[in-house]
């Protein structure tokens, strides 16, 4: 159900994506190839989803905000795409990337162009907003994406380490969370909240980030093709950090993770052994507190759907982990 609302939510700002994007001249073919399979897979309706929830919810009409919503959404796009490439990611979800399918040169090509054309979209949505909340606006999204480079930077330092803690790699994680953070802070600064509602919409922005970060590091625990990818080339998910801190585990868990290759057996009895342990123990109940700390900041919104669905979506992060 909530899927299916963010999903609805997001269908203009997507249309509106697609239709900006293909009405462009792009006269190189394989660009012109490698825009269109890269929409063949995207279907981001977390960032205009949650745009849509936070305009409402400060008493917004989100069907006017489509502009802002889509060059967020392209921004988030570059950044998805030039991530790929960071990782070497050939395939996600049994789909080739635009990197796993055209390579480096043309990946870097098309995420300068989302970036560019987000840019664009995004000062010429705010341009009638009184000045000082354009400045906050821009100061708002350059403080959050200098963030996330700063995180994957650091993340990039990690990888290729036998041994990474937990407690640095928990630090790249929160950095990520600044994207949902500024989205949801931008939404309500666009659609007219107050200096109470938008920061405490800041505030649970940064929370469900957070969560939503952490709930795919629990998820790749149990995908062979995630999980190998991040053996060979990137991180081992925060779960499987933490687990190999414990003594009692960490030699099972070594010994799995060596088989040359990693088959749903596999990482069945991965999970089995990392699920059980304290640390990672721990790492739900500190995942149950932040649940806690942004259904506490939903409630604060007035409007009843809104308040809603927020503090669905984030009390929907530990479902199933």
């Amino acid at each position: 159900m909530l899927v299916e609302e963010l999903q609805k939510r997001s269908r203009k700002c997507q249309e509106f994506v697609r239709k900006s994007f293909l009405a462009e001249r792009i006269e190189h073919p394989e660009l012109q190839e490698a825009l269109k399979h890269y929409f063949s897979y995207w279907n981001d309706y977390t960032h205009p989803g949650l745009f849509s929830i936070t305009c409402q919810a400060v008493g917004g009409q989100p069907d006017r905000t489509v502009q802002a919503q889509a060059a967020l959404a392209m921004i988030a796009a570059a950044f998805d795409i030039h991530d790929d490439v960071i990782d070497k990611s050939q395939a996600k979800h049994g789909c080739p990337t635009v990197y796993g399918k055209f390579g480096q040169d043309i990946s870097l090509l098309l995420g300068d162009a989302f970036m560019i054309g987000g840019f664009t979209l995004l000062g010429t949505s705010i341009s009638k907003l009184p000045i000082e909340r354009m400045q906050d606006i821009f100061a708002i999204i350059r403080k959050a994406l200098f963030e996330v480079g700063n995180a994957h930077a650091l993340e990039l330092s990690l990888k290729g380490k036998a041994n990474v803690s937990p407690s640095i790699y928990m630090r790249v994680l929160r950095m990520k969370a600044a994207s949902v953070e500024a989205d949801m802070h931008v939404a309500a600064l666009i659609c007219g909240g107050t200096s109470k509602d938008s920061e405490a919409l800041r505030k649970y922005g940064r929370i469900l980030g957070i969560l939503a970060t952490l709930r795919e590091e629990f998820v790749d625990v149990f995908e062979p093709e995630e999980l190998d990818q991040r053996r060979r080339k990137e991180t081992l998910p925060i779960p499987i950090l933490y687990a190999l801190q414990e003594k009692s585990t960490a030699k099972r868990i070594e010994k799995i993770l060596m088989n040359r290759q990693l088959t749903q057996k596999n990482v069945h009895k991965l999970s089995d052994e990392v699920l059980c342990t304290k640390s990672v123990g721990s790492l739900r109940s500190e995942m149950r507190n932040l649940i806690r700390e942004a259904t506490s900041l939903a409630r604060q919104v007035e409007t009843k759907k809104p308040k809603t669905l927020l503090v669905a979506i984030v009390q929907s992060m530990s479902e199933d982990l």
